[in-house]
C-alpha cells in the first residue's frame, strides 16, 4: 500500500464583492465584481454544473460525476473553467481527475448582496 497522505484544502480569504442592493448605490467597481459572477451563472450549462457541484455530497465532486448535462466533454470542461476563472469553483486534481468544490465565502456574499437586510416597515 501507498504511503498516501491527504493535505487540507484551503479556502481562500473572499471578501465580499459589494454592499447589499438595498444599502447604497453600487460603485462601478463593485458592479463589474458582481456581474462577473452572475455572468459566469447566466448560462443554462454552468448554472446546472454549479448546481450539480454545490448539491453533490460532501460538497465536492468529480467532473466524472457532473459532466452528464447535455453537452460534450470539451464544452464541460469550458465552462468549469470559466466558473473557475469568475472564482465561483475551486478545483483539485486526483490522479486523472480533477474533483470540484463550491467557494462557500463566494456563495455567502452572493447570497449577502441580493438578500441584503430587511428593512422594517414603519
Amino acid at each position: 500500500m501507498p504511503n498516501v497522505k491527504v493535505l487540507p484544502l484551503l479556502e481562500p480569504d473572499v471578501v465580499a464583492c459589494c454592499p447589499p442592493l438595498n444599502e447604497r448605490p453600487m460603485s462601478a467597481d463593485e458592479a463589474e465584481a458582481a456581474a462577473k459572477m452572475f455572468k459566469a451563472l447566466g448560462d443554462p450549462v454552468r448554472l446546472r454544473l454549479f448546481s450539480a457541484v454545490a448539491s453533490h455530497e460532501g460538497g465536492e465532486a468529480c467532473v466524472c460525476d457532473i459532466s452528464d448535462v447535455g453537452v460534450s466533454q470539451p464544452t464541460v470542461s469550458h465552462h468549469l473553467k470559466k466558473l473557475k476563472a469568475a472564482g465561483l469553483l475551486s478545483s483539485e486534481r486526483r490522479g486523472t481527475w480533477v474533483y470540484y468544490r463550491v467557494q462557500p465565502a463566494v456563495l455567502a456574499a452572493m447570497s449577502a448582496l441580493l438578500a441584503g437586510t430587511a428593512k422594517e416597515a414603519v
